[in-house]
């Protein structure tokens, strides 16, 4: 928790003005002072929306910002909190607990009663908290002690209660474009009170890449700034130069390798492997190639991958090619005795292979009418002449009598009833003319003539 209502402990607050000299991150000194300078989401303050109310200092209501990091909304919760002039507590639910959260409450309720004005209180990664720390909140915003600002970069449908975003608006912020980041870097590199105006400068192919690789986050690329700027200045100190110069070297360096945005249980999660199973469905194969490895570079479990490739082998391929499954089952089976890297090229192998193949959901479809069938229907029992006949009682009650036996028939089929009386005659399977499937519809066809034929005569 950052900020105290009535006063600073002994030892100071954590919002205390850091002491001469002391290092202040730049991505922090350089945080917008006033809704102007927010960059990249001028959805959110269009005329007439919650936060361009707010901003006016009209209508404090409790809010939820969802959006990629570095995409402003501590800020936002910070300006909301300066433009009321109202009280400011922020919490983080990776550091605090439902104990603080309580006590907080208390506190805002006294400072209501005292001064009328309600406590804006912000809580980063509001996901984090469980849904019966969430509750804590509730009945502090139905009275009014508290305005609740919530950030979260998880899907708030998923991990918010549903008592608490009726009560709070979803604001969604998006990531920033590379045009918006660069605004910020010119900004930081203008800025001589906060930022590192007339210490450095840098090639405009630099800050062009910083600007793509910071992948819509501002602050990641604020610290690459910084990190770049000591390099440059370190370097050029050296050779003497009157203001050090900042290279997309020194960019690469700094960056290291690209962080991709991304969430093993959240929304992204879910967003990335629709897109891997869309764009195999639709026949793309760079795009599912694109999706695959966007999700292992993320670090997305690889064998999660391979599971979601047989699904799609079934769901999507069907008995189109019905050496997709078997190849499937290979490509997940590889990957786990070899692992990474070697075992990726088996399931890059398998996602090419699945785009490309001739496609057909008709198992899927069958699979799911019959089972919507037996919910209907119930236990339907089989027809007495497929039944087996293990006793005599069995025998006398008719128990497989008048079997064909389906090798000494015409054609290899009979043409003896398999379905119970009440479904006789129903199709489940209807197979496509796509691939392998095109053979089999024909044989069923062949195979229902014959039947007919028998039936007939």
């Amino acid at each position: 928790m950052t900020g105290d209502l009535f006063g600073a402990p002994p030892g100071g607050s954590p919002d205390d003005p850091l002491p001469a000299g002391a290092a202040q991150p730049l991505a922090d000194r350089m945080r917008p002072r006033t809704f102007a300078e927010l960059v990249g989401q001028p959805h959110l303050l269009e005329p007439g929306t919650p936060l361009a109310l707010m901003s006016e200092g009209r209508h404090l209501a409790s809010i939820i910002l969802w959006g990629p990091p570095g995409t402003g909304k501590t800020t936002i919760a910070r300006l909301i909190a300066g433009t009321a002039g109202v009280p400011f507590v922020a919490f983080s639910a990776v550091l605090s607990g439902v104990k603080e959260v309580k006590e907080t409450m208390v506190r805002a309720a006294l400072g209501r009663r005292r001064n009328g004005k309600p406590t804006v209180l912000f809580v980063d990664e509001i996901h984090r908290f469980n849904r019966a720390q969430q509750d804590a909140f509730l009945s502090h915003v139905e009275a009014g002690d508290i305005v609740l600002i919530g950030a979260t970069t998880e899907n708030p449908s998923f991990e918010v209660n549903s008592a608490l975003l009726s009560r709070a608006r979803v604001l969604v912020l998006r990531a920033l474009e590379p045009a918006d980041i660069r605004v910020v870097l010119d900004r930081a590199l203008a800025e001589p009170e906060r930022g590192l105006g007339g210490t450095v400068t840098a090639d405009d192919e630099a800050l062009e890449a910083l600007a793509v690789a910071a992948d819509g986050d501002a602050r990641r690329a604020l610290n690459a700034l910084e990190i770049a700027a000591a390099a440059a200045s370190a370097r050029d100190a050296k050779g003497g130069d009157a203001v050090p110069r900042i290279t997309a070297d020194d960019i690469r360096l700094a960056l290291a390798r690209r962080h991709l945005r991304y969430d093993k249980a959240g929304e992204e999660h879910f967003n990335l492997i629709s897109a891997l199973h869309k764009s195999l469905r639709d026949s793309d194969p760079h795009a599912g190639l694109y999706w695959m490895a966007r999700m292992l570079a993320a670090g997305e479990d690889p064998l999660y991958v391979a599971r979601r490739l047989v699904r799609f082998a079934s769901e999507d391929v069907g008995n189109a090619d019905p050496q997709a499954l078997p190849l499937a089952v290979a490509a997940f089976q590889a990957y786990h005795q070899l692992g990474t890297p070697e075992g990726e090229l088996a399931l890059a192998q398998c996602c090419v292979y699945l785009a490309t193949a001739p496609k057909s959901n008709a198992v899927y479809r069958a699979f799911g009418e019959v089972t919507e069938e037996i919910e209907r229907s119930g236990s339907l029992p089989p027809p007495l002449v497929i039944r087996n006949a293990p006793t005599g009682l069995m025998k006398q009650l008719g128990y497989g009598r008048g079997y064909q036996y389906a090798h000494d028939q015409e054609g290899g089929i009979s043409d003896q009833q398999h379905l119970p009386d009440e479904l006789a005659g129903k199709r489940f399977y209807q197979p496509t003319d796509r691939g392998y499937e095109a053979d089999v519809a024909k044989r069923m066809a062949e195979w229902e003539r014959l039947v007919t034929k028998k039936r007939d005569g």
